[in-house]
Order: structure tokens, then C-alpha cells, then sequence
């Protein structure tokens, strides 16, 4: 009988060195990732295959020929009328109407005129305005979070949603799987009972999406009547308005929209509800016409690993690219791909001023060491760095030369650029550019300044420790 285990045991390595590594060849991928699975595959075969099979294969790929109808389909909805599709020639500034022109083949929509945004930076505020939308409501209600805590602050929201519900407006509550893990079913009971729709993102519907532990739906969209949209780096529990102890205080980054690009950020969430549930929004009634709210320039911009181009990354390194005067860059997680770090240094080196702010001693051990093993170069090249200390820096924002910017949910890490979903909104406004530059300097106030000569003295053990945290970047 050992005898059968014994080559059953063989034949089952075999064939997982022999097919796995061919599965690696055959998808797209970078080739330092290729190289590390089929090391952890070779040399632990079982344990190695396990982990392949549950972080290394991309399954959310969607079925792009039914999205492409669906798109279509859409645009032939499009409520706003024609004069407020912004023309990049419209620009004068040649770096503003590079971006543009990326961004629009990128995400196949142009850029939009006729918004009113509202940066919003206090949490309570972002929360207030975001509950006195739910409770003007009149039809429906769409939102979409990452994390949504079942504690104080989302009990009570739910409990808002609960009586919208029941007053007759139309609610869908989206999930991630894994970020908001603790919702329970007692905790859906009376929502389901009050007819609301939940639906989860991944684990999907299917056995081979609920494998899907490595791609999570990183975004945080509010749409209210199709008429009011949120969107940025908040999600709902008692932490982001400064109740948990631990963290204190927490800086977030949010915008509140009013125009056109509501339908944008209303598209991207019946994409995502079309494939969590199989239900399609794309009607008239999903889509209400959206009235001019202002004079803002706006872009909404969406990513995930069903793209085949890595779209927060194109967009945020030709941003950096074009830089002439000025780069504002936050965010939480800071564990940049070497693209990022050698365009940063490169902006540096040609005269941009760099300026960097990362979250400090409340961010997650190895995430904050494996980032600042990119310091050396960046401090060398005369970036300047700071680490946010008064409580828990969460804010995703890149500003340049005043007056284009990006506000939205992604970080500077390889998990925000090629894994998960996330979403943006790319700002042509020389108001709202000076007022992320205001916020940017208030933040500094708050941080420590990494100083080169001072940095170069720290202790042996930490340079060792930076480095072995970087090589787990590309999961990071």
C-alpha cells in the first residue's frame, strides 16, 4: 500500500512541476513574479502549489466581449448632453493634454466639464454629508466598500439604509469578501428583511472566484439618486472618524461630486454589481440625467486585474513624467515598484521639487519597512520625505504643478497598482490642486521630516530589516 502512495505521491509532484509552471508561462505576468512561484513551486512542491493556486492565478478575468456590449449599451444611455464632454484640445498646458489623452484611450470616456467637487479631509464631515445624502434619497442607493465595520458607526448606518428601504427607495449594499470578512449573517438579517439587496464581491459566485483570496475590490463609491456620488480613501467604521484608540486621529481623503462624473462612478459600480450578482443596471433607470453642478474638470478612472494595462500605475507614472515645477504625493502604504522610484528620483534630478509624505509609526510594520528601503536613493536623488505622526495617515492623493490632481483610493504599492480594483478621480482644477497643496502642508506640520544625514546613521539591523521586507513587495 505504501508502495501506491509512494508513486501516487511522485506522480502528483510531477505533474505540478510539469503544469503549474506552464500555466505561469502562458499568463501575462512580470517576470520576477514567474521566477518566484515557480521557485516556491520547485522547491515545495505541495505548499507551493496550494499558494499558486489560492494568491497566483488571476481568476476575476471578466468576459471582456459581454462588457464591451454592455459598454455599448451604455453609451447609448449616456444622460449628459454633448457640451459636457471636455475636448483635451480645449487645454493649453501640453502636459495637461497628455494625461487627458491617456487617460481617455485608457478608460475609453473623456474627460468631463460641469462638476461641482468638494475635497473633503475632515472624516466626520465625509461621514455627515455622506448620511444626509442617504437620508434625502428618493429612488435608490448604491454603495460600495472595501471595509464596512460592524461596530457603532456601521450598525448606525445600516440601520439609515434599513429605513430608507422601507420608505420604498431601491438599495444595493456591495461588499468585499475578505476586507469586510466580520459582516455576519445577523448582521444582513434585517437588511434582507427590509428588501435590500447585499451582494458580495469575492469570493464570487463560482467555485474557482471563491479561490480568489489575492484580488480584492479595493474601492469606496456612495451613489445617491444618480444624482450625488463619494468617492475617495474612506470606508465606514468607528476607526475613520477617530474612535479607535489606537489610531487616534485619521487622515482621509475624500471628494463629494455633483455632475457628470457621477455616471462614471455610477458605471463602475454596475460593472462590479453586474459581476458579483449576474444582475445588469445598464437601463434608463439605473441612469438619471445629471445636471451641470459646477466648473470643474473631472476623470474618472478605474483599475483592476482584468485590464490588461496597469492603469493607476500608466496614469500616476505619466503624471510624474510630465511634472515641471511641483510633485505632492500620499499615501498610506508606501511600497513603490522600482518604475515609481526611478521616476521620482528622475523628477528630483531634473529640478521638480518631490515631496513625499507616507504614514508613520501607525502603519503596518512591514509594509513601512519594506518602503523605506527605496529611501536612500530617493533622499540621494533630493526627494524630500515625511512620515505622518499624529495618528493614521490613510490619504491617496497625487498633485502636479497645481493643477492637475488625483484623488481616489489606490496606494503606492504593488497591491493597489496590479491586484486590486480601485478607482479615481482625475482632477483638472487649479482650485482643488491648491487646496490638496494647503492640506499637504497642514499634514507636514503633523510629521517627522526624514533628513539624509540623519537617515544614513540608523541602525545596521533596520538596513537588514528594510531589505527583507522588500522582497515580499510584490504581495505588499
Amino acid at each position: 500500500m505504501w508502495h501506491l502512495s509512494l508513486w501516487l505521491s511522485i506522480l502528483g509532484y510531477g505533474l505540478t512541476w510539469l503544469l503549474l509552471p506552464v500555466v505561469l508561462l502562458v499568463k501575462k505576468r512580470q517576470p520576477v513574479s514567474s521566477v518566484a512561484w515557480m521557485l516556491a513551486i520547485l522547491f515545495l512542491p505541495v505548499a507551493g502549489a496550494l499558494l499558486f493556486l489560492a494568491f497566483g492565478i488571476n481568476r476575476v478575468e471578466r468576459r471582456r466581449s459581454s462588457m464591451r456590449q454592455l459598454a455599448l449599451q451604455c453609451a447609448e444611455l449616456r444622460p449628459e448632453p454633448a457640451e459636457f464632454v471636455w475636448q483635451v484640445s480645449d487645454d493649453a498646458r501640453p502636459e495637461t493634454r497628455c494625461l487627458a489623452r491617456l487617460a481617455e484611450r485608457i478608460t475609453g470616456w473623456q474627460p468631463t466639464r460641469g462638476n461641482q467637487i468638494e475635497l473633503l479631509t475632515d472624516t466626520n464631515r465625509t461621514l455627515g454629508l455622506i448620511e444626509q445624502a442617504i437620508r434625502d434619497a428618493r429612488q435608490s442607493i448604491h454603495l460600495e466598500y472595501y471595509i464596512w465595520q460592524p461596530d457603532k458607526t456601521g450598525t448606525r448606518l445600516r440601520d439609515l439604509l434599513i429605513q430608507k428601504a422601507r420608505e420604498g427607495v431601491r438599495v444595493r449594499f456591495l461588499y468585499d469578501g475578505l476586507g469586510s470578512w466580520w459582516l455576519t449573517r445577523r448582521f444582513f438579517h434585517p437588511m434582507h428583511e427590509a428588501g435590500i439587496q447585499v451582494a458580495t464581491f469575492l469570493p464570487g459566485q463560482t467555485f474557482r472566484e471563491r479561490w480568489s483570496f489575492n484580488l480584492r475590490n479595493h474601492r469606496k463609491i456612495a451613489v445617491v439618486d444618480g444624482q450625488v456620488a463619494f468617492t475617495g480613501g474612506m470606508n465606514i467604521g468607528d476607526e475613520y472618524i477617530g474612535r479607535d484608540p489606537q489610531h487616534r486621529f485619521w487622515r482621509d481623503a475624500h471628494l463629494r461630486i455633483v455632475g457628470p462624473e457621477v455616471w462614471r462612478l455610477q458605471n463602475v459600480f454596475a460593472e462590479d454589481w453586474l459581476f458579483a450578482t449576474g444582475e445588469s443596471l445598464f437601463t434608463r433607470d439605473s441612469f438619471a440625467d445629471v445636471p451641470s453642478g459646477g466648473s470643474t474638470i473631472a476623470h474618472t478612472i478605474a483599475s483592476g486585474p482584468d485590464e490588461d494595462l496597469a492603469v493607476m500605475q500608466a496614469i500616476q507614472l505619466e503624471a510624474i513624467n510630465e511634472a515641471k515645477q511641483q510633485i505632492l504625493l500620499t499615501t498610506s502604504y508606501f511600497v513603490p515598484p522600482s518604475t515609481f522610484v526611478t521616476a521620482l528620483e528622475n523628477a528630483a534630478l531634473r529640478g521638480v521639487r518631490v515631496r513625499l509624505l507616507v504614514s508613520g509609526r501607525f502603519s503596518h510594520i512591514a509594509t513601512r519597512y519594506a518602503g523605506r528601503s527605496a529611501y536612500d536613493s530617493l533622499l540621494a536623488a533630493g526627494v524630500e520625505i515625511y512620515e505622518y505622526q499624529r495618528g493614521l495617515l490613510h490619504s491617496k492623493t497625487l498633485t502636479i504643478d497645481g493643477h492637475w490632481s488625483l484623488v481616489g483610493s489606490a496606494n503606492l504599492d504593488c497591491r493597489s497598482l496590479f491586484l486590486n480594483f480601485e478607482v479615481g478621480v482625475a482632477l483638472l482644477d487649479g482650485p482643488l490642486a491648491n487646496q490638496l497643496a494647503e492640506q499637504f502642508d497642514r499634514d507636514v506640520t503633523d510629521a517627522l521630516w526624514i533628513k539624509p544625514g540623519v537617515w544614513s546613521r540608523r541602525p545596521r539591523f533596520e538596513i537588514v530589516l528594510e531589505n527583507f521586507c522588500r522582497l515580499f513587495q510584490p504581495v505588499m
